[in-house]
């Protein structure tokens, strides 16, 4: 069996709490025996929704005592019946628990199984089931609020909006389809153009929106760039707030990639230092300048470090072969003129814009984290929705083709390919939220999930 293709006949059970040991921990069974297992683990009925204290038997053997519950179908979480088992945190005592399930005819659940079942069962569509990984994987309070809007059905919303909207204009144009021997009216035309217009901008307004909440879930990656001794090390201590980095006087100290995840303001951001970019560097630098760079390709924004009491006109593009090749690109580059505080009389002036830092000092870090965030998060207040990298690319592969319609549409008026287009772009929508789906996208969804879920 695997996570795309389940057998929903089948009763299957897990440890529905995390690892290790704690005051509680449950096992749940979901399926259509899980109520008669619950029933003979407990030796007693189970009634609906009703908090029964019980021990938990295996043949005359006491496993453990606690809290029974019964969810029956089509009222739980995953649609089926459902009994969680809630005793001591013990290991051995879930994994007994377990055992005595799996004699009693259920099976282990795969990676996410009980949350696909969810969508299978017309619980939740599929935003919602991602949204329960990213609400158990948050790593900030905002990226957690995010998730539960979108568990709420949110995210879905928004999509099912555009869906609904492209549906009403697929009609208008399957209908006029219909009638080729009339010709197109000029009013009719118009009113294809101006829906499709506005389905394009609220398109290109949930993409943007889309990308913005995935970098709250899925975080940012700032990369730290510069020549040595340029204070980058000095720089990523300062904002993580300790000394993740050894520092000395000597230059070249860093000869491979540092990385640190913090929480800025709510966006998760993984730093890293890098190998400074020496003109001659030796071999093993080489091969840090080397990760450097392959660093510098993945980065959301990049940081340029350079010393400012060294370079009063620096090259903010140094001549370093191909090395040139980081800076000439289209992520965001914040120019950082360090150890300002050691500057005498006035500051040089820079051919392009500088925020001026200390990093040893702490000068000017808040206002550089400020920018940070302005330039990976620009709209206002926290997300209103989490979303995930396949969810902005499968908005862009929607968005693609209502472009090309309006094109084609607009020149030639050619009824047949608009609708091929509108079809295209729909598809992708109901990839979104599961109202179109692969088998081989469901297993690779739910298999990230935690086994419990």
């Amino acid at each position: 069996m695997s996570a795309g293709n389940p057998n929903t006949q089948d009763t299957i059970c897990a440890i529905a709490t995390p690892p290790g040991r704690g005051g509680i921990g449950i096992v749940r069974l979901s399926g259509p025996t899980a109520h008669p297992i619950g029933e003979s683990l407990c030796g007693t009925k189970l009634k609906p929704r009703y908090a029964h204290f019980t021990p938990f038997k295996d043949s005359e053997q006491n496993l453990d005592e606690g809290i029974a519950l019964f969810f029956p179908a089509p009222h739980s979480y995953t649609g089926e019946d459902v009994v969680e088992l809630q005793g001591h945190g013990s290991p051995p005592i879930q994994q007994a628990l377990i055992e005595a399930c799996l004699a009693r005819g259920a099976r282990l659940a795969e990676p996410g199984e009980f949350s696909q079942r969810a969508f299978l069962n017309d619980r939740l569509d599929l935003t919602q089931a991602e949204a329960v990984a990213d609400l158990i994987n948050a790593s900030t309070a905002q990226a957690a609020r995010a998730a539960q809007l979108s568990l709420q059905g949110a995210f879905s919303r928004h999509v099912n909006h555009l869906q609904d909207q492209l549906t009403q204009l697929r009609v208008l144009v399957e209908a006029t389809i219909d009638f080729p021997e009339e010709e197109l009216d000029p009013t009719d035309k118009s009113n294809i153009q101006q829906r499709l217009k506005k389905l394009i901008t609220q398109t290109d307004a949930l993409l943007i929106e889309a990308h913005q909440a995935a970098l709250y879930q899925e975080g940012a990656r700032a990369v730290i760039i510069g020549r040595p001794n340029a204070g980058k090390s000095s720089l990523l201590n300062q904002l993580v707030g300790y000394e993740r980095a050894i520092i000395t006087d000597q230059a070249g100290t860093t000869r491979d990639t540092i990385e640190q995840t913090i929480d800025l303001d709510g966006l998760p951001l993984t730093l890293t230092d890098t190998a400074g970019l020496n003109e001659r560097p030796d071999k093993v630098e080489k091969i840090g300048i080397e990760r450097s760079l392959a660093s510098a390709k993945n980065a959301d924004i990049l940081l340029f470090v350079f010393d400012a009491t060294q370079q009063k006109n620096p090259n903010l593009h140094p001549k370093l072969g191909d090395y040139t090749a980081i800076l000439d690109t289209n992520k965001p580059i914040l120019y950082l003129a360090n150890k300002c505080d050691l500057l005498a009389g006035s500051r040089p002036q820079y051919p392009h814009p500088v925020l001026w830092i200390s990093a040893t000092q702490g000068v000017g870090i808040e206002t550089l984290k400020k920018a940070i965030k302005t330039c990976l998060y620009n709209h206002e207040g926290e997300p209103r929705f989490s979303a995930r990298t396949r969810h902005v690319e499968a908005l862009q592969r929607a968005a693609t083709p209502l472009q090309h319609g309006l094109e084609q549409f607009t020149q030639n008026s050619a009824l047949e390919l608009l609708a091929e287009d509108l079809r295209h772009s729909q598809l992708e929508l109901g990839g979104i939220t599961g109202t179109v789906s692969a088998d081989e996208l469901l297993g690779e969804i739910f298999s990230h999930f935690c086994i419990g879920k």
